[in-house]
């Protein structure tokens, strides 16, 4: 197909081959849902399906010390383990991590470049978890980060946004630029839930300050009320901020019929949240929006909702 202002879909087969154990939520078959939902749809052959590269140590080292990396690669090697109580790993971890950074990264340099008007990452592990020297919650390497730290110090965009939402707060993404003022982090997730942070006042320090802005909801909202913090809380901050480049840390465990938390979005509502990044990255950034997948456990409603997301991008994309 003519990639020219398509969507960009991009995945590796490493990243189904990392393996947390039986019984992990965050499981291979997340991967095997998603990619058999848009096949037989049809919505598969309507995007541009790219092979993650892999991220290098340097690109890695924006956001992680070099001694978490070193650890990660060692642990992976004499795998399977675990790296903390949620975290576990498999031999091809390491690899699998490599490539859902490094497609994350691929993902902005193509839609930088004009071949994508946006594009979505099909990768795990997840990352909006992982601190500068810690994996947790059963992220690695903070995939959304990453990306974050090379539009900035590569390409020379002078504001990102990321629009996390996940039901679980990000907390590594928001300590990696809580006092970073180029870099936009806003979070609507489930309060009080793991890991803890998010709180409302949690509005970034130093020079950041006020480049932060978390919306916690409380168990059982759903649509209305998410919809409600979007527009009327962090929209108005987003577009007062003029972000030149749009990151959507999606994760898909809101969704009523997760197992891992209590909040209740249906499709419709990761429609109209996708409608309005969608429009807040046209009148801001050229369209230029990539989104990652995160969280996500009941495999139907995952599956469901990032056809529906991906939907979304990609009518954007024919317009």
């Amino acid at each position: 197909m003519n990639a020219v202002a398509s969507t960009g879909f991009v995945f590796h087969p490493r990243c189904v081959e990392h393996d947390a154990g039986r019984g992990h939520p965050e499981r291979p078959d997340r991967l095997r849902a998603i990619q058999a939902r848009l096949s037989g749809s049809g919505l598969l052959a309507e995007l541009d399906a790219r092979e993650a590269r892999r991220a290098n140590e340097d690109e890695l080292a924006r956001v992680h010390g070099r001694e978490h990396v070193a650890r990660v690669r060692s642990a992976c090697a004499r795998a399977p383990c675990a790296l903390d109580g949620d975290t576990s790993i498999s031999a091809l971890s390491f690899e699998a991590a490599l490539r859902a950074a490094g497609g994350v990264l691929e993902a902005c340099e193509r839609v930088l470049a004009g071949e994508w008007r946006n594009a979505f990452c099909a990768v795990r592990p997840p990352g909006h978890h992982a601190e500068r020297d810690e994996a947790m919650g059963f992220c690695l390497f903070n995939n959304v980060a990453v990306a974050a730290a090379a539009l900035r110090a590569v390409h020379g965009i002078a504001r990102v946004a990321i629009l996390d939402w996940d039901v679980h707060h990000g907390n590594g993404t928001q300590h990696t630029f809580e006092r970073d003022p180029s870099v936009f982090y806003a979070s609507l997730h489930q309060w009080p839930l793991y890991p803890g942070t998010g709180a409302a006042g949690e509005r970034g320090l130093g020079p950041g300050e006020g480049t932060t802005r978390n919306c916690p909801q409380p168990a059982g909202a759903g649509d209305a009320e998410w919809l409600a913090a979007l527009e009327g809380e962090i929209l108005p901050e987003l577009e007062a901020f003029h972000p030149e480049f749009v990151l959507i840390s999606a994760g898909f465990d809101a969704h009523r019929l997760d197992p891992l938390a209590s909040t209740c979005l249906s499709e419709r509502g990761y429609a109209e949240m996708t409608t309005r990044m969608l429009e807040l990255a046209a009148r801001s950034a050229r369209g230029r929006l990539v989104s990652v997948l995160e969280g996500g456990y009941h495999l139907e409603a995952l599956a469901s909702c990032v056809e529906t997301h991906l939907a979304g991008l990609a009518e954007e994309a024919r317009r």
